[in-house]
């Protein structure tokens, strides 16, 4: 797993709550190294750090519904949209439900701080050379964010589409977001992300006209690999398609 994900970045995991601090932790990422070993041992050490990244979403996931707090996975390419859509979503919903962000990035804390600007409150976690977060991550993020009982919170994940659908966080939803100008075949190209989300947020709907982008073949690629998944049409800019996503996830609300 660290030689084809990277994620064994001797720097470690950085969490930033409001001000940026660095200080390392201890790199205790659930890995073991498997330089110079043969192939199927490295399918075994694979199949150990999920097993044991399953154990913790699971325990996330159990700590989180005993509280009502929606946990929510955004995953996407750079560049989709996510943050905007966020920013979005925290103007509009906020007053009625309060949102809390978990920002994945390698590096800095330029959208945490997008995310505070936009009035919502933000752990920003930085994963070095990492290109996804895990369970045990989101755990500790979760500690420091300190969400109340009853809230969203958002786990804007690392900008990949690989890496990041591998890993439970412990989540309620798994959301996809795809922006036009990305291209239609996409969930062909990288099928398990897609594969594994819940809803897929097909953003940036107001470029339509200006690229080579066709919503109903994208629509035909997603439900060959992913038949259940809910395909939810947006325009952050117009705001197009919002309303449709608010009400998908006021639909997850827990009722009091």
């Amino acid at each position: 797993m660290c030689t084809t994900c990277g994620c064994d970045d001797p720097a470690g995991v950085r969490l930033t709550t409001v001000h940026e601090h660095d200080h390392p932790h201890d790199h205790d990422h659930p890995h073991d190294h498997a330089t110079d070993t043969p192939h199927a041992h490295t399918v075994v050490f694979e199949q150990r750090v999920l097993a044991r990244n399953d154990g913790l979403a699971e325990a996330n996931r159990a700590a989180l519904r005993a509280r009502s707090i929606v946990l929510v996975n955004l995953m996407s390419s750079p560049g989709s949209g996510k943050t905007t859509l966020l920013e979005r979503t925290i103007a509009d919903l906020s007053a009625e439900w309060p949102v809390d962000v978990l920002e994945g990035d390698q590096e800095t804390t330029m959208d945490a701080d997008r995310i505070r600007a936009a009035g919502a409150r933000a752990v920003q976690v930085n994963t070095g050379s990492g290109c996804h977060l895990d369970a045990d991550m989101v755990a500790r993020g979760l500690l420091a964010l300190a969400p109340a009982d009853g809230a969203l919170v958002v786990v804007e994940n690392v900008g990949n589409l690989v890496c990041p659908a591998l890993f439970d966080l412990g989540e309620e939803l798994r959301v996809v977001v795809m922006s036009t100008p990305e291209g239609d075949e996409k969930p062909l190209k990288y099928p398990h992300m897609f594969a594994t989300a819940d809803v897929v947020v097909l953003t940036k709907t107001d470029l339509l006209p200006y690229v080579d982008f066709d919503v109903a073949r994208f629509t035909a690629h997603l439900r060959a690999v992913n038949p259940r998944a809910q395909l939810l049409p947006l325009s952050v800019r117009t705001g197009q398609g919002l309303g449709d996503w608010y009400s998908y996830l006021r639909s997850q609300r827990p009722s009091p």
